[in-house]
């Protein structure tokens, strides 16, 4: 080969080279730019649709699948709280603005009572309204669950406003009933406690009907609360029998039970947000989460369950025992129809955390003692029955 050939040879190699270089280069870009866009477009549903599970296979193969809830319905729940306690509070502030007037005219000790009262019960809504608030902004480190709880400490708040209402309507008539005052414009005292019997039914209807649709029991207590202030106008009326039929002493004798009323109602408030406090739920929720969880299939039994409320929000932790030969993937979705049966059976449900232990030969589980033989034959056929050999 002369030189010229080999020299022509050798170039066109390198150029050979430098092209393939080249190319390699460019894929090499765009594969970097793909796993760039791949990994932003992760990190943006992840963060925005943060509806999740994953599985931790630990040395016994256990499956952990963590659920943070539907944001899109934990939204809307809480805009409609907002939404129902703005409107109930116009409500009863209109109702309680034309009943003041009223009072002021007739100087009714009942009427004051009620007003009293209504304007308390409007009042609630001020803490409520900061909690909703609240409660939509995201979980932080600090606060991983969220600030839901902050609806229970609004709750605390409204039971102590309530005990304040009483103590001045329980002063105001005894002070009456020490020093009787007669009662004027008994035509217009009767249309005020009509018109307060009235307005505190409509709101104590939306509160309750909003509460139960996104599971808040502050605003639900908060609607049985308006609904007794609507009874308690009625027993306004029986004042102004009574001092149309020349008995006055009744008037202030009615207040003094519209006050005994509110001490009712601070009695099972304070139960209510307190037992919400103390991470308490009712048995009824608890008895339906188990019955859900081992009516799946591939669950031998639930070993063991915590539910509590969080605000409006229900977050319950699951261990479900499941046949040990099964892999970490079988048993992960087991934990997804788990999960998806509870969130189709409860809209308020917000978190669910569900832990796979697999049913050992000794019928000892991770998360439960021994147990009796028969109750361990009984569960080993029904992985049998489950999982057929």
């Amino acid at each position: 080969m002369s030189e010229s050939d080999s020299s022509n040879h050798l170039h066109d190699n390198e150029s050979t080279s430098e092209k393939s270089r080249g190319q390699s280069h460019k894929h090499e870009e765009l594969f970097n730019y793909r796993l760039c866009l791949h990994s932003i477009s992760h990190k943006f549903f992840h963060s925005h649709f943060y509806k999740h599970s994953h599985v931790h296979p630990h040395e016994h193969s256990h499956g952990h699948s963590h659920t943070h809830g539907r944001v899109d319905s934990s939204i809307i729940a809480t805009q409609k709280g907002l939404w129902a306690v703005k409107w109930s509070f116009i409500g009863l502030m209109v109702t309680a603005v034309l009943q003041i007037f009223i009072v002021i005219i007739s100087g009714s000790v009942a009427l004051l009572a009620d007003t009293i009262h209504n304007f308390g019960d409007a009042s609630t809504a001020i803490p409520l309204a900061i909690a909703f608030t609240l409660a939509r902004r995201k979980p932080s480190k600090r606060f991983s669950y969220g600030y839901g709880r902050v609806e229970d400490l609004a709750g605390l708040i409204i039971v102590f406003l309530i005990l304040f209402s009483a103590a001045v309507a329980g002063y105001e008539s005894v002070t009456r009933f020490l020093n009787p005052l007669p009662v004027e414009h008994l035509q217009a005292v009767a249309l005020a406690a009509i018109v307060g019997c009235i307005g505190n039914e409509v709101v104590a209807q939306f509160r309750m009907k909003v509460g139960k649709e996104i599971g808040s029991a502050a605003l639900i207590a908060d609607g049985y609360h308006a609904r007794v202030d609507g009874f308690t106008s009625l027993a306004v009326l029986i004042g102004v029998v009574g001092a149309w039929l020349g008995y006055p002493i009744l008037d202030p004798l009615i207040g003094m039970l519209i006050t005994i009323a509110i001490l009712k109602i601070v009695l099972d408030s304070s139960k209510l947000v307190f037992t919400r406090l103390l991470d308490g739920v009712e048995p009824e929720v608890l008895d339906q989460v188990k019955a859900i969880a081992e009516g799946v299939e591939g669950v031998c039994e639930v070993t063991d369950l915590r539910v509590r409320w969080i605000g409006h929000r229900l977050h319950a932790e699951i261990n479900a025992s499941v046949d040990p030969s099964l892999s970490v993937e079988e048993g992960h979705e087991i934990a997804n129809v788990v999960r998806e049966k509870l969130l189709e059976n409860f809209s308020y449900l917000s978190g669910t955390t569900i832990h796979v232990d697999p049913v050992t030969a000794s019928g000892e589980c991770c998360h439960c003692g021994p147990e009796s033989p028969e109750k361990r034959r009984g569960r080993q056929k029904r992985v049998l029955n489950v999982y057929p050999g």
